[in-house]
């Protein structure tokens, strides 16, 4: 049996980059599978999006890489996808569904003060992430911080575009010597995990979903044979991305192929 063959093709897919950070800790895991990683760009960010669009644009676009591609696992790498769109698309697939927790859980564990949760203001309001708070947190304060410009700023920083840690400070200065731990609830804040820890100072420990993801993934996919020959990376988009020279460098940097367009059909 060929290398080919014996490769699993890994499907991540997020409204933006920020799901790169998933990848990359999966890819640290499971170095010589195949990814196919697809983001919704013409939708972002979809903090912003109905749920209703929510859930018929990720449920038809990953639909539709699967009928083209023999994917092996779906990565949902959005919080805020997650946390609705989950279920409706394990309805509509057999093929292995993984989300995105934020990890609430080991940060209330770590914690000996309060828990800082950052993520989007979607994921901030969605009652999945409330449930979250009461069941696994209920000795330890959690302060909530949802903003859509810190995704921005991650989306720029991978674009290679300078950032003014000073804005950062100031979306996160209400949580200034209140918190010991900080959960990055959106896939986009591990991107800016040094910009965000320096705001924050040294004593406040961050923690986000990824090493986890990559966890599940590999224990759903099974023995995977050793194989020296690295799997293909491929990236593909929704519409024409933004700065699109600087994001090519960026994902080619990480591996990946050239973006290429993956329009969304019939939706």
């Amino acid at each position: 049996m060929s290398n080919q063959i014996t490769k699993k093709n890994i499907l991540i897919f997020d409204s933006g980059v920020g799901g790169l950070s998933v990848f990359k800790e999966i890819y640290t895991r499971l170095p010589n599978e195949n990814y196919i990683y697809l983001f919704d760009n013409e939708a972002y960010p979809y903090g912003e999006l109905a749920q209703d669009v929510l859930i018929t644009r990720t449920c038809a676009l990953v639909k539709q890489m699967v009928l083209l591609t023999q994917i092996d696992i779906i990565v949902i790498a959005c919080n805020t996808a997650s946390t609705i769109v989950l279920p409706h698309l394990r309805q509509q697939t057999s093929i292995p569904v993984v989300g995105v927790v934020p990890a609430i859980k080991p940060a209330s564990i770590l914690s000996k003060t309060a828990v800082a949760l950052i993520a989007t203001p979607a994921t901030i309001t969605r009652q999945y992430t409330q449930d979250l708070i009461r069941d696994f947190s209920t000795d330890r304060e959690v302060k909530l911080i949802g903003s859509t410009r810190l995704v921005e700023l991650a989306e720029d920083k991978l674009r290679g575009r300078a950032i003014d840690q000073s804005e950062i400070g100031q979306i996160l200065s209400s949580l200034n010597n209140n918190i010991d731990v900080a959960v990055l609830g959106c896939t986009h804040f591990p991107l800016l995990r040094k910009e965000i820890g320096h705001a924050l100072g040294d004593k406040v420990e961050l923690i986000d979903s990824g090493e986890a993801i990559a966890r599940r993934v590999a224990s759903l996919l099974g023995e995977i044979e050793e194989e020296a020959e690295e799997g293909l990376l491929s990236i593909f988009c929704s519409a024409p991305p933004v700065e699109e020279a600087a994001l090519n460098n960026a994902v080619q940097l990480l591996g990946f192929t050239p973006i290429q367009l993956f329009p969304l059909q019939g939706v």
